[in-house]
């Protein structure tokens, strides 16, 4: 009996336990299916209100494509790559996804967010192919030629570097909510008791000065500017999210974060200034993070649409579809496209761009919108911002196109991509002479370059190049203290030009038609020369031009360069002052006299402290700015160190930079030393004459050389011999690609590419074996960018069609693509069809209308007539059927009755009509 018990206690013990794993494994799947179902009810939400805002900001940049506002010229300036464009759509839903997931009640139990759900929400959301590592070519051109996306350039971390990437971080950021929210996004949240102060109103008490007031530099001329300019737009551009139209709001929602105006900045208008935030990066939060810590969840990163690398993506630009844009493909081997309607004296322009482009730029005071010169085209969108940076940007193009056509004559059984891919090298490696050797010492001063940055000691893996989100949005934009108000320009003996006046900037934002119509390049470039910088001191940082007038063109409307600089550090939660002092080793400043010893100016340090009223508070960009200068430098210690650190983080992180010994030969390496601005600038201009260093200012014609002076490099040292042999001779060209040519462990080698919308069909890489080449040369064939309809790389509105190497969009009337040609949006008037659909309709109206007459009138004429008496003489005729009567009667007869009863006023409105 005990037996029997024991075992239906067992017995049931297991079938209890059964049960329970059968409940809970229920419970599992069904809260895994509730989980999913949710995720995906999220996304979807997110998506919708992602998109319909990206369809706005479109829809809007194409009704005011002719007049733009001050922010709108800055977003069209920034405007994303597709690529960078779809990463940041991408990021926007990711990250709105995590914030209602977060927020949703009740709260997710433990092990709701796993990996499996992070990659659902990457993957769903458009972000999971960004995140992925991307497929690093293994040939032996991996030593020789840069990606243009900068990916592969660290074989152990293949995106360090990379275009669309996040910022790196140096310290955690600082959010007002620990994910994504800016500091001063809620006015009254405190900080060490105190609100932060509005942008603006730094802007006007500490930044803000009047033009006449500045103070020149005597060292340093104008070049080093536009110079600091032009790098920094080769390493860094941020784009403005477009999941949000921000031009008509005032308040902080989504990607708003709209600048409010002080009280002192009170109009009739609008109380703040738009402000549109940088777009997010894809893939910036940890894998096995918990979603209730939003700090850890996903801590919103910035993506750098460019790469980091001085690798002159100025010129080539940091994505296959712009380097496609900017070659030459018809022309001369290896040349980038140069302008087909305008000359400089027989030199090139920089090509326009195309129509589908918003128009940025100014047209010419006076001239008719069909005749308005649009912005250049070049590796980077801002070139026409302002005169100087057109110019530096058209010397690079014409240079490459000199070192393709000289290596070209040099080397003539190189292919076309080898010529390009040459002289490409050869530009970079000057990018990167002219900076270190050149630039950047006078920057930081002898001593500060020395302790951060220091000689080269080769490559190393374990270096991150990647741009420094506290580099890019406050310590490299020191130079906008630096900036004068004035564009000069020279005439030949370098002095005013007496037809082409200074330009207050204000009138030279945006006007490529100044170089196209007043003169070319060389006027620019003698003031850049000859006239001196803007001197950075501490009560003279901003000039109005920049404060008030900036990206002002012939519209109503300001936009305030020191507050975006402010509001742009916010945006990215960049910790304050004290954090970033602490990084470099320097005190942190605790009270007011401490601050005093690291701004000598009283009267703007005691500014500063009554508004920020804790040290902490105060913002990096300005307090980097106002420090006491190093000795021999443009900058104080903050700054020195944090651009330092980068700089010397861009070489030794760079595994093939120019000094690296697999990169050039030591007879190049010779050669490109010996270049410098200067030769660059004589060799592609109508200029005689130039200072040896381009960066200090000099007096004509005492401090000037001859061209003939200044030393060139020798491309003899570019030579190369290939002997043609019965084996391996050179094969024909491939359609749509190419080949290069290359060498590894003393073995020939081809390597074949395809262009850009073609892809490879073959072995990629050929060597030379004792029988010839070891395979057959593969062909380029189109891919089909529309073969899959679910997955076209147009938007759902639009129609892909294929095309020979790319694709197109098409809209149906009256829908137009927007900028980024693969969106159809509202063009606001009536489709061609509608107005054949109106005049036939205004016909078959007409048409119906007289015959409704027609039989109007007879059921009205045989009505009267049917009531009327005829007259016949002087008798009266007893009345008949009218319309017989009428016929037979005859006109005068209808007369007469018409005219009896007219004079009947018994018979009413009856009026007898004949037809």
């Amino acid at each position: 009996m005990r037996t029997l018990a024991a075992a239906a206690v067992t017995l049931v013990v297991v079938w209890a336990g059964v049960l329970l794993l059968f409940i809970l494994r229920g419970r599992g799947l069904l809260w895994g299916k509730t989980r999913n179902a949710h995720v995906h009810s999220v996304l979807e939400a997110s998506v919708r209100t992602v998109d319909r805002a990206i369809y706005a900001s479109l829809e809007r940049n194409l009704r005011k494509r002719d007049v733009a506002s001050p922010s709108q010229l800055l977003s069209f300036s920034k405007l994303p790559e597709p690529t960078s464009r779809a990463i940041s759509r991408a990021a926007e839903i990711t990250e709105a996804s995590i914030q209602a997931l977060g927020l949703m009640q009740p709260l997710p139990p433990p092990g709701f967010v796993s990996e499996d759900l992070l990659n659902m929400i990457a993957n769903l959301s458009g972000c999971l192919p960004y995140m992925l590592p991307p497929k690093c070519p293994n040939t032996c051109l991996a030593d020789k030629y840069r990606l243009i996306t900068g990916a592969c350039n660290n074989r152990d971390h293949p995106t360090w570097g990379a275009s669309n990437t996040a910022l790196a971080r140096w310290l955690p950021p600082a959010y007002e909510d620990g994910f994504s929210q800016p500091r001063g996004w809620n006015p009254v949240f405190l900080y060490h008791g105190f609100p932060l102060p509005l942008v603006r109103e730094v802007t006007r008490q500490v930044i803000r000065v009047p033009n006449e007031a500045v103070t020149e530099d005597d060292q340093y001329s104008d070049f080093l500017t536009v110079w600091g300019q032009y790098i920094d737009h080769d390493i860094a551009l941020t784009p403005q999210s477009t999941s949000a139209d921000c031009q008509l709001t005032c308040e902080s929602r989504s990607a708003c974060f709209p600048i409010q105006l002080p009280a002192a900045d009170a109009s009739p208008g609008p109380q703040c200034l738009p402000f549109s935030r940088s777009a997010a990066a894809c893939g910036s939060w940890p894998r096995s993070a918990l979603l209730a810590n939003l700090s850890v969840v996903a801590a919103r990163q910035q993506v750098n649409a460019f790469t980091s690398f001085l690798d002159a993506s100025t010129v080539y630009g940091s994505s296959a579809a712009a380097e496609r844009s900017l070659r030459d493909w018809t022309g001369a081997p290896g040349r980038l496209r140069v302008n087909a309607r305008h000359h400089d004296s027989g030199r090139a322009f920089l090509p326009f761009t195309p129509p589908s482009k918003p128009a940025a730029c100014a047209p010419a005071p006076g001239s008719p919108n069909q005749t308005r010169v649009p912005c250049f085209l070049a590796g980077d969108g801002r070139a026409s911002e302002v005169p100087g940076l057109a110019a530096l940007h058209t010397l690079w193009l014409r240079e490459h196109n000199r070192l393709a056509a000289a290596l070209e004559a040099l080397n003539p059984h190189w292919s076309a991509d080898t010529v390009y891919q040459e002289a490409r090298k050869v530009v970079g490696a000057l990018h990167q002479i002219i900076t270190l050797r050149d630039y950047v010492p006078r920057i930081l001063g002898p001593d500060a370059f020395q302790q951060y940055v220091g000689p080269y000691e080769g490559y190393d893996s374990t270096v991150n190049p990647t741009i420094s989100n506290v580099f890019s949005t406050a310590a490299f934009r020191f130079g906008h203290a630096t900036i004068h108000p004035l564009a000069r320009r020279l005439d030949a003996t370098f002095e005013d030009h007496p037809d082409l006046p200074p330009l207050l900037l204000g009138d030279a934002f945006f006007s490529p038609w100044r170089l196209i119509q007043e003169g070319g390049v060389d006027p620019i470039l003698r003031g850049l020369l000859a006239r001196p910088a803007k001197l950075q001191v501490p009560e003279q940082l901003m000039n109005e031009e920049l404060t008030e007038r900036l990206f002002v063109l012939s519209t109503p409307g300001s936009l305030d360069l020191a507050s975006l600089n402010l509001q742009r550090g916010r945006d990215h939660g960049l910790p304050g002052y004290n954090a970033w002092r602490e990084l470099c080793g320097l005190p942190r400043l605790q009270t007011l006299a401490e601050l005093h010893r690291a701004v000598a100016n009283r009267t703007v340090a005691d500014r500063i402290m009554a508004l920020y009223r804790h040290t902490d508070n105060i913002d990096v960009w300005l307090g980097g700015l106002v420090e006491d200068l190093l000795p021999g430098a443009r900058t104080g210690p903050l700054f020195a160190c944090l651009i330092g650190k980068q700089m010397k983080a861009l070489r030794d992180g760079d595994r093939l930079w120019w000094e690296h010994t697999p990169v050039f030969t030591e007879a190049q390496r010779q050669q490109l030393w010996k270049h410098s601005l200067s030769r660059v600038i004589c060799d592609n201009s109508g200029l005689t004459h130039v200072p040896r260093d381009a960066f200090r200012v000099g007096r004509f014609p005492q401090d000037f050389e001859s061209c003939e002076h200044i030393p060139s490099l020798d491309l003899e040292a570019w030579r190369e011999t290939f002997l043609q042999d019965d084996r391996c001779s050179l094969p024909d060209r491939v359609e749509n690609g190419d080949f290069v040519h290359c060498e590894d462990s003393g073995k020939r080698m081809l390597v074949y590419s395809c262009r850009h919308g073609y892809e490879l069909h073959g072995q990629e890489q050929l060597t030379c074996a004792q029988d010839g080449w070891d395979a057959q040369p593969p062909v380029c064939k189109d891919v089909n960018e529309c073969a899959d309809p679910a997955h076209t790389p147009c938007h759902p509105s639009a129609r892909c069609r294929n095309t020979k190497g790319s694709f197109q969009c098409l809209c149906t009337d009256p829908y137009v693509l927007a900028e980024d040609a693969r969106t159809c949006i509202d063009s606001g008037r009536l489709p061609q069809a509608s107005w054949v659909s109106l005049v036939l309709g205004a016909l078959l109206v007409s048409v119906l209308a007289g015959v409704t007459w027609m039989v109007i009138c007879r059921w009205m004429h045989c009505a009267a007539e049917s009531t009327l008496p005829v007259i016949e003489g002087d008798a009266k005729v007893p009345a008949q059927p009218g319309c017989r009567m009428c016929r037979e009667a005859g006109t005068s007869m209808c007369s007469a009755a018409a005219l009896d009863l007219e004079q009947e006023p018994a018979y009413g409105s009856q009026i007898p009509l004949c037809m």
